[in-house]
């Protein structure tokens, strides 16, 4: 009688976390256990909540019938969030430029009131260079760089000597919010030139629409009925020089950008993740001869470019699972 009691005393190890990708239109939830397999996953739209606590509680409720349909609550040990302008510090979001929710929200409290368990969350570039160094292309580096170039943004993060340096707030590696055109492209941080605003999807569109206004020579793009990374490539595949021109500017701006990324912290690789990297060799043939050209000479040929091999839609909430695993247990129902 005494050995069962003991053994009922015994905290059962959990096994499971909930990895949370936060993006401007989804918000994607999985399940991850112990050894990195996503066992469900599941997503609802970000957009359809324009106040942030019809959000959390919609994301809460999301949460509870994924845990249900899969094994229960009681595995669960905690939750990792990824989302822009977060900080791992404060375990807020911070005046995001891209999302409807402004101002400062207390994410990680809000979430972890609503569902009784630990809470990390961490801004989503640091996120995505978790998920390399634990899962992806940077497994074993200690010095490395994380550039994520999607629809509406540039964002980044950098591991020194093995560790993430995220700064005194948490906002370090905002190199998509750094000028590179004095008085340039209006940015949703409020400035002006920020290098996100030539080199993420929209920056790239804006780019052809400019170019398509000042073409004297007829291009396919016009017969597009959407533009779109997909689109330009296949039109750069077809000989199209307004859209091999719009892919050399952005490439050129990225490389410059990078080179001075890369001439500040010396990494041994930047790689490169998001929907941009669909541009292939149109985008990375004038950024790498573009970076040669500005980064500091005593690194030059010694950094290398790499696209992310992690598929995209389990990279973030993988990394977020991996944030999870290391924020101190709690439980409101102990």
């Amino acid at each position: 009688m005494e050995n069962v009691e003991a053994v009922e005393s015994v905290d059962q190890i959990k096994t499971r976390v909930v990895g949370i990708d936060i993006r401007i239109e989804r918000t994607t939830i999985a399940l991850v256990d112990i050894r990195g397999e996503i066992v469900a996953q599941d997503h609802f739209a970000t957009s359809d909540y324009p106040d942030v606590n019809d959000y959390v509680t919609a994301l809460s409720e999301n949460i509870f019938a994924l845990l249900e349909e899969n094994g229960g609550y009681e595995s669960v040990r905690s939750i990792g969030v990824s989302a822009p302008s977060a900080s791992s510090v404060s375990g807020c979001i911070e005046n995001a430029a891209n999302l409807p929710w402004k101002g400062v929200i207390p994410l990680a409290a809000m979430l972890r009131d609503r569902m009784g368990l630990a809470v990390a969350v961490a801004n989503d570039a640091h996120i995505t260079a978790l998920g390399e160094k634990t899962y992806g292309s940077a497994h074993g580096m200690k010095d490395f760089v994380v550039v994520t170039i999607s629809h509406g943004g540039l964002g980044s993060c950098f591991f020194s000597n093995g560790q993430p340096h995220l700064g005194n707030d948490g906002f370090a590696g905002e190199i998509g919010h750094t000028c590179v055109e004095i008085n340039g492209r209006e940015c949703g941080c409020g400035k002006r030139g920020c290098l996100e605003t030539y080199c993420s999807e929209k920056g790239l569109i804006r780019t052809v629409k400019e170019l398509m206004a000042e073409a004297k020579e007829p291009t396919m793009l016009s017969s597009l009925q959407e533009l779109t990374i997909g689109g330009i490539v296949n039109c750069c595949d077809k000989g199209d020089q307004v859209a091999i021109e719009a892919f050399r500017r952005v490439g050129e701006m990225l490389g410059l950008g990078m080179a001075n990324y890369a001439s500040i912290v010396n990494p041994e690789a930047i790689i490169l993740t998001g929907d941009m990297t669909a541009g292939g060799k149109w985008l990375l043939k004038p950024m790498r001869q573009a970076f040669d050209e500005h980064v500091f000479r005593n690194i030059r040929n010694k950094t290398r470019i790499l696209v992310s091999i992690l598929k995209e839609g389990e990279r973030d909430v993988l990394g977020a699972s991996a944030l999870a695993w290391d924020v101190k247990e709690y439980s409101l129902f102990k």
